[in-house]
């Protein structure tokens, strides 16, 4: 008699405590956020991602009526950024904001990654930025076809830039040489910056680099864009052709931007950071800055941007895979 009331009160102290638990979560996703968000971003300050960050959460945060504090923690290809968000507590205290290849295809391209990019919960895509086939100004190819057989006449002497092994300018370029028969000589960079610093300073010959930060370069004349690597022409450069029309198919490309939170981050919480991202890319000031940018605003559920990443996941990693790059 005594062992059955011990465990029957054994279970009553078991049952309160998980009805506390819960209560304490529900409790807690309530008041969601009650101090400042940490928002990682993945590349060196003033790069494609961390502008298009600070400008959507700054917006978010005074939906969501408290700071929204903006980190970098550049590296291995936006990997360094993404291990610290992916360890930190489940809370919505810590997010990732990244360019693709963290949260995508990284684990195909670095061996000793700490972390699964398949556990980060997808809450919005902030953003697509078309890309461009940027050369340096003196380049002697003035359009993609000239490209095409100058780079055939001379096999591995075209340097071309990127943002970093296994980043969207590299996949891009490797995807363009696929399709075009052509071989070019990577050079690899951390971040956007210092690659657009080789061009200008005719260190590199080409980079598929993201429209955003490429435009006043070719307005200015100091670079210049041979095409743009999406479907349709972009309004700022109604002169430029797309890669289709200048007769390379296939090889769409944009580069896009993602915020996601720690694996098990409560979905009451990624539902509260999604509306608060959507409401920011609604905002009309917002879509001015990001119309000057030549960016497109993203948007969706936590589910689209789940989809979305899985897709890209997907269709990039059998680039990586047909191009034969090996991990690092």
């Amino acid at each position: 008699m005594f062992k059955r009331h011990a465990l029957i009160a054994g279970l009553g102290v078991i049952l309160v405590g998980a009805l506390a638990a819960a209560g304490w979560a529900q409790g807690s996703a309530g008041n969601y956020p009650d101090h400042p968000i940490r928002v990682i971003v993945s590349v060196p300050a003033g790069g494609g991602v961390d502008t298009i960050t600070r400008l959507v959460t700054a917006k978010m945060q005074s939906i969501l009526g408290q700071p929204m504090v903006v980190e970098n923690r550049a590296g291995v290809g936006g990997s360094v950024a993404a291990d610290y968000v992916f360890h930190q507590s489940p809370d919505g205290y810590t997010l990732l904001a990244s360019q693709p290849s963290p949260i995508t295809t990284n684990p195909l391209l670095y061996k000793s990654l700490n972390y699964d990019p398949t556990q980060l919960l997808p809450i919005v895509i902030m953003s697509h930025v078309p890309n461009v086939v940027l050369v340096r100004k003196d380049f002697p190819a003035k359009t993609v076809q000239e490209l095409i057989a100058y780079a055939k006449a001379n096999p591995g002497k075209i340097n071309y830039a990127s943002q970093g092994i296994g980043t969207t300018s590299h996949l891009t370029a490797e995807l363009f040489q696929k399709i075009t028969g052509t071989k070019m000589n990577h050079i690899p960079y951390k971040g956007t910056a210092p690659a657009v610093n080789d061009i200008l300073a005719g260190n590199v010959d080409l980079f598929f680099n993201e429209l955003a930060s490429s435009i006043q370069l070719h307005k200015s004349g100091r670079a210049r864009i041979l095409a743009v690597t999406v479907k349709q022409r972009v309004a700022a450069l109604p002169d430029i052709p797309t890669l289709e029309e200048a007769g390379v198919s296939g090889c769409d490309s944009d580069t896009w931007h993602a915020l996601t939170a720690p694996p098990k981050t409560p979905a009451e919480i990624v539902a509260k950071l999604n509306a608060a991202a959507n409401k920011a890319l609604a905002d009309p000031d917002l879509l001015a800055r990001f119309t000057q940018l030549s960016i497109a605003p993203g948007g969706g559920s936590p589910a689209d941007a789940s989809a979305f990443v899985k897709s890209e996941t997907a269709r990039w990693g059998a680039v990586i895979k047909e191009a034969g790059i090996k991990p690092e």
